[in-house]
């Protein structure tokens, strides 16, 4: 064998050794740039990729850790290239999702994450998702911008602008469906509180074929702005389910708006203002005046917040044509998918507040039951308790459905039409998140992956018993609950 050719095959295979090496020490939780330097000199990777420097992940509880920082597109890069494989795979599931509920094609979706939503991004947001193509695509992961883009509206475009594009361009045999609320949410303060400070907790509600992916924590230190620490979805530049602390003291989380119609196609994307939000407000007010400029009606939402500089509570009930804030620091405000505000009612949705079989009217009595019976006494202990609740309020009955705080709704054999789901939905909570005001000043928070209640799913056995969902079957998996799991920022990875 000639010398040229011995020293090109001992080259590919330095190199093959370090990229195995670099994934390895990244999936235990090494700093991505210590992972790429293992097996090279400093200076030379710092001067080849410097936008990993400082960013790690790793393994907790069922959950993914990612720590992220830097400028908007080191941020991205370093959520792009980390996540590779998770936002991959996720993007598959939203994909199916997408085109299967609206039935329109992805190209319906790119086309309006370019030619609607990115002209009204501003320019840090921009960068960083750019950053996220750049690092996927340096893994290998064959997606564009307007796959991100679309990616990061998925929240928004299938169920608020597909419905609102159909009507308007009156689109033979559109489907007719309902904006089926996500999650159940409280905040509390003062006399209802164990210590008269904050405690605010939420459990997602999604589809088990997103929920089962919805196991980020994301910690970011972004270059202007407070640091922040949430949950969060792979490849979404916004918590999306929305539990977030601040390095500010303000904590929020949201419970969506059932039956919400309307959408402005020149306003800014949700997902845009919610993280511009947690990113820049340092009060109640501030988050209110983000969040309302450029509404597009978007993902539309009750949003939960508290100061914890003040010890205030607040509720933003945000249409799209109108829109309240209710706010204390003696009292409590719950989420669980229904308005409170007569107009938001009555201007941006079709909601019925009266069916009580309905879930979220159902769950609403149930937190305020709750909370009632629990006055004084609600820590972070109790709302674990709470987001794992299986009481049906409507039936007066224990057992998890789809009208409990853990949400089941793969078990309830009647659906719910009043809600728009299906019997047998494989939909519920998918996982829940607490914490309280000291907990919150130290940057942490109380996650467990999966149902709240520790139950698993299991995909094989209910899509057998349930064929009419196997177009979920390529994508659908099992959903296995973690443990309660305590995440802070700049945490390390567990020895």
């Amino acid at each position: 064998m000639n010398s040229k050719r011995w020293h090109w095959l001992t080259a590919a295979l330095a190199l093959a050794v370090l990229v195995v090496v670099s994934y390895s020490l990244l999936l235990q939780g090494v700093p991505a740039s210590a992972a790429l330097n293992a097996h090279a000199p400093k200076p030379a990777v710092a001067a080849a990729n410097p936008r990993l420097a400082g960013a790690y992940r790793f393994q907790k509880g069922g959950w993914t850790y990612v720590h992220l920082q830097g400028t908007p597109d080191q941020i991205g890069y370093q959520h792009g290239y980390l996540l590779a494989p998770e936002i991959k795979d996720a993007f598959a599931a939203v994909k199916l999702e997408d085109t299967h509920t609206s039935k329109h094609n992805w190209n319906f979706f790119r086309e309006a994450a370019h030619n609607m939503l990115w002209p009204h991004i501003e320019a840090e947001y921009q960068a960083e998702l750019k950053g996220i193509v750049a690092g996927l695509n340096a893994r290998g992961v064959k997606m564009d911008l307007d796959d991100v883009v679309a990616l990061n509206a998925f929240m928004e475009l299938p169920d608020y602008y597909a419905p609102w594009y159909d009507k308007q361009h009156k689109v033979a045999n559109a489907p007719q469906r309902k904006v089926v609320g996500h999650c159940s949410a409280f905040v509390a303060t003062g006399s209802w509180t164990k210590d008269g400070r904050i405690v605010i907790a939420h459990n997602n509600w999604t589809g088990y074929m997103d929920g089962e992916r919805w196991r980020v924590i994301f910690d970011i230190a972004p270059e202007h702005g407070y640091r922040m620490i949430g949950d969060g979805f792979p490849g979404v530049i916004v918590s999306d389910d929305d539990f977030t602390i601040n390095s500010d003291g303000l904590m929020v989380t949201e419970t969506t708006i059932s039956a919400f119609h309307g959408w402005k196609p020149d306003g800014t994307p949700e997902f845009v203002r919610a993280r511009k939000a947690m990113q820049y407000a340092g009060s109640i007010d501030d988050y209110v005046k983000i969040m309302l400029d450029g509404n597009n009606g978007g993902y539309a939402n009750d949003w939960l917040i508290g100061d914890n500089k003040t010890g205030e509570v607040a509720q933003f009930e945000l249409g799209l044509k109108a829109y309240k804030v209710w706010r204390t620091k003696d009292g409590y405000y719950v989420g669980s998918n229904f308005t409170s505000d007569p107009t938001v009612t009555k201007l941006d949705t079709t909601y019925n507040v009266n069916d009580p079989t309905m879930s979220p009217n159902a769950r609403h009595v149930r937190w305020d039951d709750l909370m009632k019976e629990n006055k004084g006494k609600i820590d972070v202990a109790l709302a674990e308790k709470f987001e794992a609740d299986h009481f049906d309020s409507y039936t007066k009955k224990e057992g998890a459905d789809g009208r409990t705080l853990c949400g089941h709704s793969d078990v309830s054999a009647k659906g719910d039409k009043g809600w728009d789901v299906a019997p047998f939905d494989p939909m519920g909570a998918v996982q829940g998140k607490v914490t309280d005001s000291n907990m919150a000043k130290q940057m942490t928070l109380i996650a467990r992956a999966g149902h709240p209640c520790g139950e698993n799913f299991y995909a094989k056995p209910f899509l057998a018993a349930h064929p009419q969902y196997d177009w979920q079957a390529p994508e659908l998996h099992d959903m296995i609950a973690g443990p309660w799991t305590e995440f802070h920022s700049n945490q390390q990875a567990p020895k």
